[in-house]
């Protein structure tokens, strides 16, 4: 799950793992619009399909509250 060069990544997320579906350096946060290296990727919801931070943004996200 190494980082490539370039911008954003495309990404299918999965239970404990992810899909590149197209090679970049990095993903968005879904809250707070950081970017996210690759290789410092840890949270994410396979049903929204969007990638977070830290797990206080996917709570957010949860409850409704972002």
């Amino acid at each position: 799950m190494g980082s490539q060069m370039g911008g954003e990544a495309r990404l299918r997320y999965l239970d404990a793992d992810f899909d590149v579906l197209a090679p970049g350096s990095y993903v968005t946060c879904a809250v707070t619009g950081q970017r996210i290296p690759l290789d410092e990727l840890r949270y994410w919801s396979v049903d929204r399909q969007e990638p977070y931070v830290g797990p206080e943004h996917m709570v957010k996200r949860d409850l409704g509250l972002a």
